[in-house]
């Protein structure tokens, strides 16, 4: 089990939860990681990493899975300026590579925003540390561990 996946079970049963975590084929996309838990595209979601300009962190947004995020909404909720987060940055601050970003489990606290559509479901899924793995979590339950946002930042 690689370290990213030991971090986000340990952060979810910290948490006091029992994860279900299931290993997936390659999700390259939300529609991938859809149909290999079998599930609406717009109950995964993506962990998409911003770099803000002016404080030089990644800021976390948790987008539905059938939606996109807005720049400048982004920017406007972030407060500030935000530029793409590279791989160094994201796996510095986050502990994650880019495709596996987990919204749990970071080495450094980070600021998060959560698309008001996932609160549509009673249970969504997200990236469990690895391309391969995948969580399932009471939408409202993630927005307490993330200590999320949640605004709308999508088109």
């Amino acid at each position: 089990m690689s370290k990213s996946l030991k971090r986000v079970r340990a952060a979810l049963q910290s948490a006091g939860l029992d994860p279900e975590i299931i290993e997936t084929p390659m999700a390259r996309t939300a529609a991938d990681a859809a149909r290999a838990v079998d599930c609406d595209v717009d109950q995964i979601a993506k962990s998409i990493i911003f770099r803000g300009e002016e404080t030089d962190s990644a800021i976390l947004f948790l987008t539905a899975g059938g939606n996109r995020v807005d720049a400048i909404k982004a920017a406007a909720v972030a407060g500030e300026p935000l530029g793409k987060a590279d791989a160094a940055l994201v796996r510095t601050q986050t502990g994650f590579a880019i495709g596996g970003v987990s919204p749990v489990g970071h080495l450094n606290p980070i600021r998060a925003y959560m698309d008001p559509r996932l609160q549509d479901f009673a249970r969504i899924w997200a990236a469990a540390g690895t391309p391969h793995h995948v969580f399932a979590i009471d939408p409202m339950r993630l927005v307490q561990l993330c200590s999320a946002q949640i605004i709308d930042f999508t088109i």
